[in-house]
């Protein structure tokens, strides 16, 4: 689909400001279609039972949060997690073990836990900073 966007900002001072009503929808993004364009997403709104600017609003909303997976980012993920998990097991059973107290599964699997909610954001920041230190070297990518 070949459209030009352009965001629309409300600059009317009687408008509340984004800060005043926090989570109102207080911007607008404009787009062009062509009419069979047009047609086809009155069409799939009107399929989905919901209004043509829900429609477009639920459709946008879920392909900006839809990250495309990244094989790299993936791994690092995954090798990250398994560092995270082994560090963590080998720190909480020698403490477990000067205290003379058991690893008690709970705390096993509060590790993994931990490890997956925070695997993706490590792997993105690790690969923010590799790349942060390659164009501070002038290195080319």
């Amino acid at each position: 689909m070949n459209t030009s966007h352009s965001t629309v900002l409300d600059r009317n001072s009687n408008r509340p400001s984004d800060s005043a009503k926090p989570g109102y929808r207080t911007k607008t993004a404009a787009t062009r279609f062509t009419p069979e364009e047009l047609s086809e997403i009155e069409s799939a709104a009107r399929y989905a039972g919901q209004a043509l600017s829900e429609w477009l609003r639920e459709t946008a909303l879920s392909a900006a949060r839809q990250r495309p997976a990244d094989p790299t980012e993936l791994v690092l993920a995954e090798l990250w997690a398994m560092r995270y998990t082994l560090l963590s097991l080998f720190h909480a059973g020698a403490l477990a073990t000067v205290e003379g107290k058991a690893l008690l599964p709970d705390s096993i699997l509060k590790i993994r836990d931990q490890a997956d909610a925070r695997k993706a954001a490590q792997a993105r920041k690790l690969i923010a900073d590799f790349l942060a230190q390659i164009d501070a070297k002038g290195c080319e990518r």
